[in-house]
């Protein structure tokens, strides 16, 4: 059900750094200090992508975060700056719930919800994360309801109506 997609032109495509974690590791020579980088990487235009970067410096850590960003890509609808309908998704202990939001209200999220938003292009949604708060987790199921969206061209389709029928009204 999910959109993968490849994106040939990597320029269009922006990355946002979520989260950093620095973990140390004690041995008996001392501490070594590897940094984690979770990245974000958006087009703008509904292609969103998410990677994790470890490393030994911060800068290479993000690199390769952005590299495994995309690798992991996928299509969402947008639909007029906001998303089609209603979606909750959990990945962990992170649960969230985003819904569409009218003209002019922007994106009303939290952290690292708000990264994964913005980075697909989405301008008026209200979203809500509950449960923990691990930017990991939360980007994982941020990315876990965007790519269970479903455009209405593709229900109209699925069901075999016209497409007015499946808005109200």
């Amino acid at each position: 059900m999910v959109n993968r997609v490849k994106v040939t032109n990597d320029a269009e495509l922006k990355d946002r750094l979520v989260a950093i974690n620095r973990v140390t590791k004690v041995t008996k020579g001392g501490r070594t200090f590897t940094f984690a980088a979770i990245v974000v990487v958006g087009d703008g235009k509904g292609v969103i992508g998410y990677g994790l970067g470890k490393a030994g410096e911060v800068t290479a850590a993000i690199a390769k975060g952005v590299e495994a960003a995309k690798k992991n890509l996928i299509k969402v609808p947008v639909l007029k700056g906001t998303v089609p309908h209603e979606a909750y998704a959990k990945f962990g202990g992170a649960r969230v719930l985003i819904m569409p939001a009218s003209e002019g209200t922007g994106v009303v999220a939290g952290g690292a919800m708000r990264a994964v938003l913005e980075s697909v292009g989405i301008t008026d949604v209200l979203a809500k994360s509950k449960g923990s708060s691990n930017p990991h987790n939360l980007v994982k199921a941020t990315f876990e309801a965007l790519a269970n969206m479903r455009d209405p061209k593709t229900v109209a389709q699925n069901r075999g109506v016209n497409l007015t029928k499946v808005f109200r009204g």
